[in-house]
């Protein structure tokens, strides 16, 4: 363990040979050049987007980079993933450093910086952003085949920090994913009448878009992907102490909405779902 290392005791082993990842990656994590192209258009896009301000960034990374973080992605029984099962959402999450990579979280600490901040202030407009260094609701994200989440708008407060939770970003892992597979996120209008975009989540996408009482989004419809691959993604989630006044309204967590049409899966399908689930993992397959 490097000598000194904030990471003692914490299970964290910071020797040379554990620091390679990082020690033999030359350039910068972050596209700044890019970045900084980007930025002029990407400002407009991102204002001008409904039905929420919103942008798609598609070839963001230098590919090696995300083939480094999916070579560290856990796979289901790699780590104690939080597990959220029921009528509204299937899926797998995990904002544990100790269940990350080494390179993963070099990968979140640089979408963390001051110099990503500056840069999704300038896109955004959204002034004096705020970073979570302990990825409440995000991190690594998982979902299998049968999975969903469904349509929702956004816990609005940090419980820890008590600041305003006012941007997401996505960015997804997926190679080879296919329209078939699904798991599109679904943007939908304040009032759940329309869906207005469906984004696929492949490989070296990222979504960014601001978060309010009525930014619903979601991938409700259950993925259809072969067993052996998931929908893989990492979360970061941006705050500001305070918000437009006309944004501000009561403290609560995530408020789910049903689209139109949509029934509500009975109590009793989840208990038979998590049952073969349970059986399927016990059983390997």
């Amino acid at each position: 363990m490097m000598k000194g290392s904030p990471e003692a005791g914490l299970g964290f082993s910071m020797s040379d040979e554990t620091l390679s990842p990082i020690l033999s990656f030359q350039k910068s994590v972050l596209p700044l050049e890019k970045m900084k192209c980007l930025l002029p258009e990407a400002t407009t896009r991102y204002r001008e987007a409904a039905p929420f301000p919103h942008i798609v960034l598609d070839d963001f990374f230098d590919p090696e980079i995300l083939n480094r973080v999916l070579e560290e992605f856990p796979s289901n029984k790699d780590i104690q993933w939080i597990q959220y099962y029921d009528t509204n959402q299937k899926k797998l999450a995990n904002e544990n450093e100790a269940g990350m990579g080494l390179f993963t979280r070099y990968v979140l600490y640089s979408l963390n910086s001051a110099t990503f901040l500056k840069f999704l202030e300038e896109m955004t407009g959204i002034s004096n952003l705020i970073s979570d260094p302990s990825f409440r609701g995000g991190g690594l994200h998982n979902i299998y085949r049968g999975g969903k989440l469904g349509v929702h708008a956004d816990f609005n407060k940090h419980e820890k920090f008590n600041i305003d939770r006012r941007l997401n970003l996505l960015l997804y892992l997926n190679k080879d994913w296919k329209e078939e597979y699904g798991g599109h996120i679904e943007l939908w209008d304040r009032d759940m009448r329309q869906c207005h975009k469906r984004i696929l989540p492949i490989f070296n996408r990222v979504v960014v878009f601001t978060t309010t009482d009525c930014s619903y989004h979601g991938h409700p419809d259950p993925l259809d992907c072969p067993d052996h691959m998931s929908r893989k993604s990492l979360a970061l989630y941006y705050y500001t102490n305070g918000r437009p006044e006309e944004e501000i309204g009561q403290h609560h967590s995530t408020l789910f909405k049903l689209r139109p049409g949509e029934a509500v899966e009975s109590t009793a399908s989840i208990k038979a779902q998590k049952w073969w689930r349970r059986l399927k993992q016990k059983w390997g397959s």
